[in-house]
Parts: C-alpha cells; sequence; structure tokens
C-alpha cells in the first residue's frame, strides 16, 4: 500500500482526498490554511505542517493548487517538492497549469530521480464527490500505470494523452470546449425567459437532445436557482483560458471563441466575481 501525501486540499481536492482515505490508503494533507483541512484530519489524514514534511515519506505525491505561480512555487522552491525530495518518489500535479511548466517539473524531478505526471481532471465539485472526474494524463506510460488504479477510486475516464505536457494540452481543450458551451446555455436560458417560457421546462426538452451537454444539465438549473457558488472558481477558470490563448498563440492558431469568452469573464471579476462558480456568466443576461 502507497503512502500518499496530498498538497492542496481545495473544492476538489478535499473530495478526491476523501476517496482516498474511504480505500483505506493512508493519506497526510498540507494546505495554507490548517482550517480547511479539519473535515479531512477529523476523517483520518495525518496532517503536514510544511510542504518539506508532507515529501518526506510518501511514496505518492498529489498537488491540486490554484495557479501555476502556486505550482512552481511548491514544486521548484528550495523548499518544494524537488528540493526535499528523494528517488523512486512520484508526483502528480492536478492543477490546470501551463504545459511548459509540466515538461519542467518532469525534468527537474527526474534528475532527483523521481518521475511525475501532469494530470489535469474535468467534472467540477460534482465529479470529484462522486468519484467520476476526467483525468487527462502526461507523462511515461509505466509510470501511469503505476498511478492509474489509484486514479480509478476518483476518475472514471482516466487517459494517458502522451508525454510530459500533453495533459495539461488536452484539459485546454476540454477548457476551450467549456467556455463557448458556457456562452451557449446562458444565451439558451436567456432567449427562453425573454420569451416568456418556463426555463426549466425548456431544460427538460433540450438537454436529452442535440444541445445536451454537461454544463447545459448540471449548472442550467444552478443558474435558474440563482446558485453560483463555486463547483469551480471563475478567477481559476479565467486563468485556464488566458493559458489556453497563449498556447494557441503560440501556435498562430486565431480562436475568436476563447477571444470573447476572456472577454465576458474579464468583466465579471471586474465586477467581483470571480470567487464564484463559472456559471456566474448567466448574470451577464439578466
Amino acid at each position: 500500500m502507497k503512502t500518499i501525501s496530498f498538497i492542496g486540499t481545495g473544492v476538489m481536492g478535499a473530495s478526491i482526498v476523501n476517496h482516498l482515505l474511504q480505500a483505506g490508503y493512508p493519506v497526510t494533507v498540507y494546505t495554507r490554511t490548517k482550517e480547511k483541512a479539519e473535515p479531512l484530519l477529523a476523517a483520518g489524514a495525518k496532517w503536514a505542517a510544511t510542504v518539506a514534511q508532507a515529501v518526506q515519506d510518501a511514496e505518492l505525491i498529489f498537488t491540486m493548487v490554484g495557479m501555476p505561480a502556486d505550482v512552481e512555487d511548491i514544486y521548484l522552491e528550495d523548499n518544494g517538492i524537488i528540493a526535499n525530495g528523494k528517488n523512486g518518489q512520484i508526483v502528480v500535479d492536478m492543477t490546470t497549469s501551463s504545459p511548459a511548466l509540466a515538461k519542467k517539473i518532469d525534468l527537474a524531478a527526474a534528475e532527483k530521480g523521481m518521475t511525475s505526471l501532469d494530470a489535469p481532471v474535468s467534472g467540477g465539485d460534482v465529479g470529484a464527490k462522486n468519484g467520476t472526474l476526467s483525468i487527462m494524463c502526461g507523462g511515461e506510460e509505466s509510470v501511469f500505470e503505476q498511478v492509474k488504479p489509484i486514479f480509478s477510486l476518483f476518475g472514471s475516464q482516466i487517459i494517458l494523452q502522451g508525454g510530459a505536457g500533453a495533459g495539461q494540452h488536452t484539459k485546454m481543450s476540454n477548457q476551450l470546449a467549456i467556455a463557448t458551451n458556457m456562452i451557449g446555455v446562458c444565451e439558451a436560458l436567456a432567449y427562453a425567459e425573454k420569451a416568456g417560457l418556463d426555463p426549466e421546462r425548456v431544460l427538460e426538452s433540450i438537454s436529452p437532445g442535440a444541445a445536451g451537454s454537461w454544463s447545459l444539465s448540471n449548472l442550467g438549473p444552478r443558474m435558474l436557482a440563482g446558485n453560483f457558488e463555486p463547483g469551480f472558481y471563475t478567477k481559476h477558470f479565467l486563468k485556464d483560458l488566458r493559458i489556453a490563448l497563449d498556447e494557441a498563440n503560440a501556435m498562430k492558431l486565431d480562436l475568436p471563441g476563447l477571444q470573447l469568452a476572456i472577454n465576458l469573464y474579464e468583466e465579471l471579476m471586474a465586477k467581483g466575481y470571480g470567487d464564484k462558480g463559472t456559471q456566474v456568466l448567466f448574470k451577464k443576461y439578466q
């Protein structure tokens, strides 16, 4: 049985740790604010006061933090994971971050005798709670096969996409599809309301058909209920979209839908909605 450390126990990370604990794995957690980890400690997780302490005895180290800058600090600073790591450890970054940073971490880990996977996820708070996340992986196949049984505790679609950075590129594709779809969901519901229809009944009609999507079925009802609490933070989604735009520009790929989504979410950020869920885009149409 592997000893596991999990760094970053936010909205999704906490649910993932619960799945690991329920499967009987010993899990050590570290997060900047210990109070956020109290429910996990009550469920049997051990507390690490620092990143270095979290890394010390772990065979497998998961990270799921906010921004690429946080990932870089946690992995590459003097008091970070790589500096305090040791030969044979596996690190798995589940943060949505840049493909270039994933490659940088992979090289740094290899120099220390460690191995790494970039493994961002999709499915939001619902997928994390239900253990049905889609996990997009980049790294060596042998390492992926070692970790896959543990991934299966909280994921239902677990695919190795290629070498280091490939998981992050796949997540960018995922976020692009969500961004433009979210605009469509909001506009469809706004249209239904303006036309004098019952938007909940409209959802019943259109969700099972060709217009159906995860966002329509899961976030549409939240929009109509005025529930804008985060399954995934707007500020993090905008971060992802900006990474995607940088990568698209580097590949000389014009993506006008992506640019529109960025503009809309930047407006919401300016109005103070960064800590709300991505479905808060519906407010623009109300």
